[in-house]
């Protein structure tokens, strides 16, 4: 059995290699600009920096997830740091507008990798009730504190050296990300009789994932109703459906149908898509106010997040974990989630002459405690009804529905931002008071979804107290309740 020592260490592993991957998803936003410039993208081709990423990673998590219940999830986790950081040399390095593209999908393979199984390995590492709420108040931090982290450490690097190195950074955090879990990670468990892997049901879902992706961040350019997006989206939705079909009859099932009979399981994707709408908008949408209305520079915008992340982390690894050991999960989720509401009804309320510490930092500051609070009991509620031997393929599926929720919740956000803009400009109205009224339309529909996910999450979420197995239990033995995070029903 591992040690206290050994497993806290595996933590800060595990949180780090996800961070890196985390951090990837908006750390290149600040710096957007300077690769175009530099490597001559066009304005449509330049979302591929993003979309590619996206589409890997968001179409293989599934895949990943249960790779990691077959065939063992260190070994899925240090194979996925690998191609990470190879392909963030590729990216650092490339000469061209397409090499930075397929660089980019590759770290969408490796990030999904990580991702996939992380989670399944801190479940695994803490059985303690309330050694595992602290585990996930680090590992919620790392998951919703990245994207602030992201834009700060993307400002700073682009401003003060070049955009190189948001990728090159990459190199020596992968590389001692690896060396250190070959060292403190707990081998894989040996299993007697594997699964085999259900190669037809992970080719549906991958291609399934990946098309609805690919509709989902090319919906505001072509149009969503334009043929493209509708063939995409109904081609997804379609092989979706085949996927369900053939996985209930299928032996050796890639993604078990009776997982989404579990109430807490299937409430959780429902919350977890809102609450990802609604962040991804945020991070997104704020860095833009920031830049394009009020004139921040990359390094600035970048600093301006200094203070959600700082508040963030304080709540994530100082308070969640006692809010939910004193009142169960619920509580803090639904607190957590209305003070995210909180945040982005304020920004919808950002005009176009705002100051930082009277319009912006307000909304930092509960955005950075809203998140830091509900983000730990989201993932206990998403994972803690699932069996041991399918805790990959759960973590799959919660960083799917995070991703996805995001995907299409900034889509649709912007959309509504430009829909908004355009209409504003060709009525006769200033275009930076145009452009600023088309962020509060979104800020404030974002500030809706995160309303509706703490209204889902607090009515309809059922956790039992937090389970795990005793210490001296010998492999195999039946897990037993621990009655130290009751939540009254």
């Amino acid at each position: 059995m591992t040690d206290h020592k050994s497993r806290w260490l595996a933590l800060y592993v595990l949180c780090l290699g996800d961070l890196m991957i985390v951090l990837d998803s908006s750390i290149v936003n600040v710096a957007l600009p300077s690769i175009q410039s530099d490597l001559g993208f066009s304005q449509s081709a330049l979302a591929w920096v993003v979309n590619a990423y996206l589409l890997t990673f968001g179409g293989f998590l599934l895949l990943s997830g249960r790779l990691g219940d077959l065939f063992g999830n260190k070994r899925v986790f240090q194979t996925g740091v690998v191609s990470f950081t190879v392909a963030s040399v590729l990216c650092g390095l490339a000469p061209s507008s397409g090499l930075l593209v397929a660089g980019r999908a590759v770290q969408g393979l490796g990030g999904a990798a990580v991702s996939a199984v992380a989670l399944s390995l801190i479940m695994g590492l803490f059985s303690d009730p309330a050694e595992r709420a602290k585990a996930m108040g680090f590992f919620g931090f790392v998951m919703s504190g990245g994207g602030a982290v992201g834009v700060l450490l993307g400002g700073v690097l682009t401003g003060l050296f070049s955009w190189h190195w948001i990728f090159l950074v990459n190199v020596p955090i992968g590389a001692a990300v690896w060396v250190a879990a070959r060292r403190v990670l707990p081998a894989d468990e040996t299993v007697d009789e594997p699964g085999r892997l259900d190669v037809a049901g992970a080719v549906l879902v991958t291609v399934a994932l990946m098309l609805s992706v690919y509709g989902i961040v090319g919906g505001n350019e072509a149009g969503w109703t334009s043929a493209r997006t509708l063939v995409l989206l109904g081609a997804s939705v379609a092989l979706l459906a085949v996927f369900v079909g053939w996985e209930s009859r299928a032996a050796h099932p890639l993604v078990p149908l009776r997982l989404f009979t579990l109430r807490n399981v299937a409430i959780s994707q429902v919350v977890g898509v809102l609450w990802a709408a609604a962040m991804f908008a945020w991070f997104f949408l704020a860095a833009l106010y920031l830049q394009k209305v009020l004139g921040y520079s990359a390094l600035e915008v970048g600093l301006a997040f200094v203070p959600t992340s700082v508040v963030m982390a304080f709540c994530s690894l100082k308070i969640s974990d006692r809010l939910v050991m004193r009142f169960g999960i619920r509580p803090p989720l639904t607190t957590g989630l209305l003070l995210a509401a909180a945040s982005l009804a304020l920004f919808s309320r950002a005009p176009v002459d705002g100051s930082f510490l009277a319009d912006v930092l307000p909304s930092m500051l509960l955005l950075g405690a809203g998140a830091g609070i509900a983000f730990n009991p989201v993932l206990l509620a998403a994972m803690g009804d699932v069996e041991p031997h399918e805790s990959g393929l759960a973590s799959g599926v919660v960083n799917t529905s995070f991703m996805m929720g995001g995907a299409l919740g900034l889509a649709i956000l912007v959309a509504l931002s430009e829909s908004r803009t355009t209409a504003l400009v060709a009525s006769g109205a200033d275009p930076v008071t145009a452009l600023n009224e088309g962020f509060q339309a979104s800020f404030l529909a974002g500030a809706c979804c995160a309303l509706a996910a703490a209204v889902v999450g607090g009515a309809l979420l059922r956790p039992k107290p937090l389970q795990g197995p005793p210490e001296e239990a010998a492999p195999g033995a039946a897990t037993v309740a621990r009655d130290a995070c009751p939540d009254p029903v």
